[in-house]
């Protein structure tokens, strides 16, 4: 094998790691529990109580990808099929602190 190729997969491997990383990012716990607040007042009633999605048409969020933030915040803010759009009633500190509760509590059911 080349160095040039050895070189680039190291490089690819890097880069990859460093996703992952980012992806299972540690967040403050004071901004976990201002997620799960957030949650129990605006998102449980159709997500279910800690996540547990009661059935129906409402996407469980213990299985939203962790990669996908930008989606997530898009979804919550503009809405998205049969969920309205919450950006008129949440501000962006809310939906982070929600990302938050909801990585984390997912990271608990893997």
């Amino acid at each position: 094998m080349s160095i040039r190729v050895l070189r680039a997969l190291l490089f690819l491997l890097g880069q990859s790691l460093a996703i992952n990383a980012l992806a299972e990012e540690d967040f403050p716990s004071e901004l976990i529990k201002r997620g799960e607040l957030t949650y129990a007042i605006n998102c449980s009633r159709c997500h279910g109580a800690r996540l547990t999605n009661p059935g129906a048409n409402t996407f469980d969020l213990r299985r939203f990808p962790s990669d996908e933030r930008e989606r997530f915040f898009s979804s919550v803010m503009k809405g998205k099929g049969s969920m309205p759009p919450w950006g008129d009633l949440l501000k962006d500190e809310q939906v982070q602190a929600l990302w938050a509760y909801i990585r984390t509590e997912s990271r608990k059911e893997q």
